[in-house]
């Protein structure tokens, strides 16, 4: 709250600039009237096109210094600092007051500072007393509330400044839990107008707070509610914050919310509504079972922007209850309502991280990108930017994700010294240099493993030295060949390294792969990778691992606990992509599996993934289908296929569901369902867009029941139809079916006595270089010494 009334200082210290004397002066009072009326934003439009007229330089200087003091009070601070950079007006003492004003706007205290105390100096200056109150703002900002007492103490003797000092000194003095001076300065206080007696009141309750009589405490908030007139913005909000904070002391957190819900329910469009908000939530998260009931209200009505920040912390009350999919349509909703405002930019962050938890990587992608255009304070401008390039990172783009931790870490380094001033200590610089080396590593930059190894080297102490060990053993790991030996070593160093939880869940994660690369121990492998999801069971890594140990277990011809795996992805990563797949391989365990009732657990399973409607869904009912088939449900089988073949599925999948239904139709019998095969095949055959392996297959089956047909005739012309198929262009020529229809032909050309013609087929086959090459010469061989084929 008490950058709330900070900002509050900044409009109102205008008053005690005096207005430069020119002739210009009642078009200037003109255009700044809106000023104070509130609406500083169209003083600034014009003083702004007064400024763009052709002045004389001491006119031009008297406009100039209304404007800045009406951006700064439209919180436009860069504009005021790119106005006041002006070299005929960057030395004036009100040039120098403005321009700390709006340094303090932006938060970078240390520059405000240095020209506050500057001004301060200035005895006789109209500027002292509020360059000594800004020194103290600044001080206290630094986190140095000591010395920032000492600059008010400056001001208590001071006419115009006293009891605005004694007030600030008395808020300090609660900041550090000093009752004894919080309450001499209250008793000493004389205050002269309403707002500065309500103000008082509300530095009594606070003092009742840290004294632990939040009863007492909540009698003077409530007091101070009831009647408010007079009271500032300021002033009022935090009453509430302190009944709420009195609640928290009781453990009533309940009763506490419901001040602010009753106030946020009166005031939709209220301009602190992102700090209510976040109180809200510390209220709620306090509690055993928060109610949702205000904000699904509020997310039901129209009024703006409360169903915004309704949406957004009911979205982080769904995270936490485990319900990714409701707060996800929250985020979402939030996102397409269109609300432009600095306040929800960290929401966006917000929304963002959670779908880079759900490994949504590009959606995230886009919403950190729009977070940006809210134009967010540079401190959650840099967290947008950083989780942006780990985005990048996490999906394997490495040539971005390298160069946006770059343009940070460069950021870092030409700021270092103004952040030095500003309290950032080594541990920032620190986590830099290791996140630059993180990002060499995963491009394969060769300066990755010297720059690692120098970050270990300049800070062994830190905390976050074994991520570093770590991303040495992944280089070793990945480099070609893979140096085991060397990964296995680094990731011993970190283990003794204190390991972070990053560092340890990685760790644990790439020894899985480093000892399924060494081979020769899948146990040990399975093990590793039990452990992992023992120990780091909501690690992002986690799916992929119990991925692996899946296929590890369906490997071994383990089918029911390679079903057991699959289903957990499932259940646990409904929404994501990988889910899909592992109910996929839950299924064909299912199916693969000895089980009593397998067959029947599969289509079940199979039947999960249609009802998802993702990108298996389709080859999920080609295997339903199939099972069908296994359990002699022909007319079961044929509606399957026929859904597949009447839906928008791709055309490999109705290439699966056409062919099965000719195989169908085949395995029946019978002249008419032969002809019915055969008309199906023709369909797969005659379309001279189908990969060559489909049609060879398409010609060979109906080959077979041409042959079923007595028709021996087209038969063999339709086996050799795939032998002599040159046409197919890019491509290898397809030697599975070639090879069966080669030999099928040959067969029945021999059936006929035909030896010459089956020899020549053989020739054919032998010609081709495939697998089945040396049996066709070995057939040829024999032939020709049995029926004496031998040319002369």
């Amino acid at each position: 709250m008490s950058l709330i009334r900070h900002i509050a200082f900044i409009c109102f210290i205008g008053m005690l600039t005096p207005l430069a004397r020119a002739d210009i002066s009642a078009e200037i009072a003109e255009a700044s009237a809106p000023l104070p009326e509130g609406v500083p934003e169209v003083a600034v439009v014009r003083l702004q096109a007064l400024l763009n007229r052709n002045l004389p330089d001491a006119e031009w200087r008297a406009v100039a210094e209304k404007l800045a003091e009406a951006q700064v009070a439209a919180r436009e601070p860069e504009d005021t600092l790119v106005l006041l950079a002006d070299g005929r007006v960057r030395e004036l003492p009100w040039a120098r007051f403005w321009r700390a004003q709006a340094f303090a706007g932006l938060k970078r205290w240390a520059d405000a500072l240095r020209l506050y105390e500057e001004l301060a100096t200035h005895e006789g200056s109209p500027f002292r007393g509020a360059a000594t109150f800004g020194t103290a703002e600044m001080l206290r900002a630094l986190g140095k509330r000591e010395e920032a007492l000492r600059k008010l103490n400056l001001l208590l003797h001071d006419k115009e400044w006293a009891i605005r000092a004694q007030l600030r000194a008395a808020e300090l003095s609660i900041e550090m839990a000093d009752a004894a001076n919080t309450q001499r300065l209250l008793e000493e206080m004389k205050p002269r107008s309403v707002a500065e007696r309500r103000e008082r009141r509300l530095l009594r309750g606070r003092l009742e707070l840290i004294l632990q009589r939040p009863e007492r405490a909540i009698g003077m908030f409530q007091a101070l509610l009831r009647r408010p007139e007079g009271a500032a913005h300021a002033t009022l909000i935090a009453a509430l914050f302190g009944i709420a904070e009195a609640h928290l002391q009781l453990k009533t957190p309940e009763a506490g919310d419901d001040v602010i819900e009753q106030f946020v329910d009166l005031h939709p469009a209220d301009p602190d509504l992102s700090l209510l908000f976040a109180k809200l939530d510390e209220l709620y998260r306090a509690e055993h079972k928060p109610s949702r009931n205000e904000l699904e209200k509020w997310v039901r009505r129209p009024e703006e922007p409360r169903r915004t920040f309704a949406r957004w912390y009911l979205a982080r009350l769904e995270i936490r209850a485990g319900r990714s999919d409701r707060a996800r349509q929250l985020f979402s909703d939030l996102r397409r309502a269109g609300i432009k405002s600095p306040a929800i930019a960290p929401a966006f962050l917000e929304f963002a991280q959670f779908e880079v938890e759900d490994r949504h990587f590009d959606e995230a992608i886009a919403i950190l990108d729009e977070a940006r255009l809210l134009r967010p304070e540079p401190a959650l401008l840099a967290r947008i930017d950083f989780l942006s390039a780990q985005a990048h990172y996490l999906a394997k783009r490495f040539d971005t994700a390298t160069a946006s931790f770059e343009q940070i870490y460069a950021r870092f380094l030409v700021n270092y010294s103004e952040l030095e001033k500003q309290g950032v200590d080594d541990e920032a610089r620190a986590n830099l240099r290791l996140e630059e080396g993180l990002m060499q590593a995963a491009k394969d930059d060769k300066k990755a493993e010297v720059s690692l190894q120098q970050f270990i080297r300049d800070f062994p102490k830190n905390p976050r030295v074994s991520e570093a060990w770590v991303a040495l053993a992944e280089l070793a790991f990945h480099s070609s060949p893979p140096r085991v030996d060397d990964a296995r070593r680094d990731l011993a160093h970190a283990a003794e390294s204190a390991p972070t939880a990053a560092a340890a869940e990685r760790a644990d994660y790439l020894s899985i792969w480093v000892e399924e690369s060494a081979g020769g121990n899948e146990t040990k492998v399975i093990e590793l990778a039990k452990r992992f999801l023992e120990q780091h069971g909501l690690s992002p890594f986690a799916p992929e691992v119990r991925m692996k140990l899946a296929e590890l277990y369906y490997r071994r011809q383990d089918f029911a606990n390679a079903q057991t795996q699959f289903e957990i992805i499932t259940e646990q990563n409904p929404d994501d992509s990988l889910a899909e797949r592992a109910l996929f391989f839950a299924a064909e365990s299912a199916m693969s599996s000895m089980g009593e009732h397998s067959l029947d657990r599969a289509i079940v399973l199979f039947d999960q993934i249609v009802q998802k409607n993702g990108a298996l869904r389709w080859s999920a009912r080609n295997e339903q289908a199939l099972i069908e088939r296994k359990l002699g449900k022909t007319k079961d089988a044929l509606a399957l296929y026929d859904e597949v073949l009447k839906s928008d599925a791709p055309p490999s999948e109705k290439r699966e569901a056409l062919c099965a239904k000719g195989d169908i139709f085949s395995e029946m019998g019978g002249s008419a369902n032969y002809q019915q095969a055969i008309e199906i095949y023709d369909q797969l055959a005659l379309d001279k867009n189908e990969p060559s392996h489909w049609r060879n297959q398409s010609l060979f089956k109906k080959a077979l029941c041409l042959e079923k047909k007595d028709d021996r005739g087209g038969a063999l012309e339709t086996f050799y139809k795939i032998l002599e198929d040159k046409t197919r262009p890019y491509g290898q020529r397809e030697l599975f079916w070639y090879y069966k229809a080669g030999f099928n032909a040959a067969r029945l050309l021999e059936e006929d006595s035909k030896w010459q013609s089956a020899a020549a087929i053989y020739e054919r086959l032998a010609a081709a270089s495939g697998n089945r090459s040396e049996e066709a010469k070995a057939r040829l061989n024999h032939l020709r010494l049995e029926h004496f084929l031998w040319a002369d």
